[in-house]
């Protein structure tokens, strides 16, 4: 009896996690960053143990924790789905590494993250274009990269690399 009430009440803590923000439906259908595509955008940003790492859209959380793991940085996931929230932090758990990672369920395009000195992106270009004047505004030396979509032509790129037969795009902010 007991041990099925417990059942129960996961259960329903479960569900009350996933559901504890009801935000507007994703503008993007999730797909995870390759764990090859995640070491390089992290090792193009220069990533130290003094840097703040949103990843915007950050889906299941690999980039924060890889950021947390191999480089000490603090990673910050922000993303619109609840249960990609509940899985981040599940799997942060099983990392290790939940002292160093937050993962917030939010609406990126009103989140505050001008905290930032590393910003990661996989979202759609006309995302990565809504996004520019926030990330424009972000503190001069902040860096950012973007999985497969660029900013558009009006703010190109400074460096373009392939990886794992995917692109990467960076900036940084002057």
């Amino acid at each position: 009896m007991v041990k099925a009430l417990l059942v129960v009440l996961a259960g329903v803590l479960t569900l009350a996690a996933r559901g504890a923000q009801e935000l507007r439906k994703p503008d993007v259908v999730y797909l995870p960053t390759p764990q090859p595509v995640v070491d390089a955008m992290l090792e193009m940003a220069k990533v130290t143990s003094s840097d703040v790492v949103y990843d915007l859209g950050c889906g299941d959380g690999r980039i924060p924790i890889t950021a947390a793991q191999k480089y000490g940085a603090r990673g910050i996931g922000i993303d619109i789905d609840p249960q990609r929230i509940y899985e981040a932090n599940e799997n942060a758990k099983a990392a290790g590494v939940t002292g160093k990672v937050t993962f917030l369920n939010q609406d990126l395009f009103t989140s505050d993250f001008g905290d930032a000195t590393v910003v990661t992106l996989y979202l759609l270009p006309s995302l990565n274009v809504q996004l520019m004047p926030k990330l424009k505004a972000l503190k001069p030396g902040t860096r950012i990269v973007s999985h497969a979509f660029d900013m558009g032509p009006t703010w190109p790129a400074e460096e373009k690399k392939e990886v794992a037969g995917k692109t990467i795009y960076f900036w940084v902010i002057r």
